[in-house]
């Protein structure tokens, strides 16, 4: 029900930020310009479209979720008052939903606030990045460990390590040397060059210290997957990147405009742009919602405050979300229904109420001012979505850097910490 909620709430967003839509509607709704009038929202009630109303209604749709984030703090038990209000009362807090992204319009210090709101916007989408980029590292840390456990029992798991770690920087490789031939060229392109350069750089440097012998002595489970598949990641964070910089256009030798270090093949085929925003669109909230409803597991929660279970006591196994192969035991079949009572919430919540809804939160903000361009938010319409900005282009890139610094930190601080048994 929250991520219906959240879903509804960008739907609208998406609706503000569409000049199709505005356009339809002032053709086909009668009296479309008295009706603005009367209800003081503009002329052509532009003050109910563009990124101003989309800051307004992400506004409320942030409250909603932080007021719950500090209502349910602290709840352990799924019976209480407060855990009931998170489970249930759903038409109610439809109504409160609507209350606050209609009363953001209502503000009267517009300017301040949306100038004060923006700050906020870019804070909170840079914390929900980095929270995505925590838990990725720690996911190639989690995959690593297991497989390097499991090898300790059976063999044929340094093989399954070596086949991995080779498709990763096969992987990782091939698209750094695309992106060298599709996205730059002799001359020009610069700027993609010394992207490119940096990137890759960094990609062989978290591979050296990942085996270096400091390193290996304070944490032996470190290795080539785990540095793999974040090369793997930053290469698609540079292509992200590419891919959403605006062209560059020069003139030719016939003075006629063409577009450098982009690919050339697919410019002159017909495209749906409606087509290519409406899917785009589906893709990006559908990937926000999966952050936002993964990243409050049980699992996720324990990575984020470091909190692990030994990679010897779980075994490995291929996919990480079902079980070892194999028939249980007894005791782990009792073990399997202790679990059932417990997520049925029975005895416990299954996930912290608080985090859930701050993860929330974090995605109201980073919806907003991904849809808004971020800071180029006064040209930003949904139709150009994809047409790429300078914003968009750097906070991918920064994303970029920031999983490698993760990365490296991960690996690097334990051997500023004097005991033997700290480990990330």
């Amino acid at each position: 029900m929250y991520a219906f909620y959240f879903i509804l709430v960008v739907s609208l967003c998406c609706i503000m930020m569409s000049k199709t839509v505005a356009n339809e509607m002032r053709e086909q709704i009668p009296f479309f310009e008295d009706m603005c009038e009367d209800t003081k929202a503009g002329d052509t009630c532009g003050n109910l479209a563009g990124y101003s109303a989309v800051y307004r209604v992400c506004f409320g749709m942030a409250c909603f979720f932080f007021i719950f984030c500090l209502l349910t703090l602290n709840i352990s038990d799924s019976k209480s008052c407060r855990a009931q209000i998170h489970n249930g009362f759903w038409f109610s807090k439809f109504l409160l939903l609507v209350a606050l992204c209609s009363g953001a319009f209502f503000i009267s210090d517009q300017e301040t606030f949306l100038n004060t709101w923006r700050y906020v916007g870019a804070v909170g989408g840079f914390l929900f990045i980095c929270i995505q980029l925590f838990l990725i590292v720690q996911f190639t840390r989690e995959w690593n460990e297991k497989w390097t456990a499991g090898a300790a029992g059976n063999k044929l798991w340094y093989a399954a390590l070596a086949l991995a770690t080779l498709l990763m920087y096969s992987i990782a490789a091939a698209g750094l040397i695309l992106m060298a031939i599709f996205y730059t060229e002799e001359v020009g392109c610069l700027e993609n060059k010394i992207l490119l350069g940096i990137n890759g750089g960094l990609c062989l440097l978290i591979a050296i210290v990942a085996i270096s012998p400091s390193v290996q002595e304070r944490q032996p489970h470190s290795g080539l997957l785990q540095s793999g598949l974040i090369s793997c990641y930053v290469t698609y964070l540079t292509f992200s990147a590419l891919t959403s910089k605006p062209v560059d256009i020069v003139l030719d030798e016939h003075r006629r405009n063409v577009t450098i270090c982009v690919p050339n093949f697919g410019q002159d085929l017909d495209r749906d742009e409606d087509l290519d925003t409406g899917l785009g669109i589906f893709l990006l909230l559908g990937c926000i919602l999966y952050s936002c409803l993964t990243s409050t597991r049980r699992s996720s929660s324990d990575a984020l405050q470091e909190r692990y279970a030994a990679a010897e006591l779980e075994g490995a196994r291929c996919c990480f979300c079902f079980g070892p192969d194999g028939e249980d035991t007894e005791d782990e079949q009792q073990v399997k229904d202790r679990l059932r009572i417990i997520y049925d919430e029975k005895r416990g919540t299954v996930y912290n109420y608080s985090y859930f809804h701050f993860m929330f939160f974090l995605a109201s903000l980073y919806v907003m001012m991904t849809i808004t361009s971020w800071f180029n938010y006064e040209s930003a319409y949904l139709e150009a979505f994809f047409n790429g900005s300078w914003s968009i282009f750097w906070v991918k890139m920064t994303s970029c850097w920031m999983c490698v610094l993760l990365y490296l930190g991960t690996l690097v601080t334990p051997l500023c910490r004097p005991s033997p048994h700290f480990s990330v």
